[in-house]
């Protein structure tokens, strides 16, 4: 671990985490049994599951924007009408102007 402190001065966004980790490793007789909060720790470093979802959020629009296209619109005009955050909640109507 580096210093421990963030940009901003204060404690690092994954300092909670650590403190955990340490915590557990410290009274463990194993070190597997620290196994969740080492993986919680290098989640919060990496981001590995929260960018594998935001890529499977993002495959699953495409993959429906393209079934979209079959039923007659153009697959750009599908992607350029929602982003990813419009996961299809909301339905604009077709008649809507953008002002």
């Amino acid at each position: 671990m580096a210093s421990g402190f963030g940009f901003g001065g204060g404690p690092s966004r994954c300092f909670g985490y650590w403190r955990e980790f340490a915590k557990c490793y410290a009274s463990a007789d194993s070190p597997s049994q620290c196994r969740v909060q080492a993986d919680d720790y290098l989640e919060c470093l990496h981001r590995t599951q929260e960018i594998a979802r935001a890529k499977a959020v993002k495959a699953e629009f495409i993959r429906k924007a393209e079934h979209q296209a079959h039923e007659g619109r153009k697959v750009a005009d599908i992607l350029a009408d929602g982003v990813i955050v419009g996961v299809g909640l909301i339905q604009r109507d077709q008649g809507d102007s953008k002002n």
